[in-house]
């Protein structure tokens, strides 16, 4: 089973996100993934997503709510088949983490380039639901790439 782990700054907004968005739509599309998310940083360990995501995630019908934050390990680069993370700091602070031999890191929207590199932070920016269309756009793009 493929194993993806998504990651971004804080693992409250933005990961989080990917990973219930991908989670749900795999499911949809009959496609069995194992999906995680943390982040870069330790600051928000333990607690849930950020209520703002948890919001948009739900009117667009995902369910953000058991998920709780983390901060990547080194085992993770061995765990996972996939590390996507959602900016250029996250890849860069990724790769400085990554143990030799381990998972190379690439950002997320390699699967929707339409987008652009970035998946901006709307910890900052407040575009939840921008942020979401990426998400959608680039897991369907995951999930073509997957299922070939």
């Amino acid at each position: 089973m493929t194993r993806i782990l998504f990651v971004c700054l804080g693992n409250i907004c933005r990961s989080p996100t990917a990973e219930g968005v991908l989670r749900a739509r795999a499911q949809k599309a009959g496609l069995k993934l194992v999906v995680d998310s943390c982040g870069t940083g330790g600051w928000h360990a333990g607690e849930p997503p950020h209520p703002p995501a948890v919001q948009a995630a739900k009117r667009r019908g995902y369910d953000l709510s058991p998920l709780r934050a983390r901060q990547i390990t080194p085992a993770d680069f061995t765990a996972f088949d996939h590390i996507l993370v959602m900016d250029r700091r996250n890849l860069a602070d990724a790769r400085d983490m990554k143990p030799k031999g381990g998972t190379e890191p690439q950002l997320f929207l390699h699967y929707a380039p339409a987008f652009g590199l970035d998946i901006a932070d709307p910890w900052y920016s407040g575009d939840f639901d921008g942020v979401l269309d990426m998400i959608e756009a680039a897991s369907d793009g995951l999930i073509a790439t997957l299922s070939r």
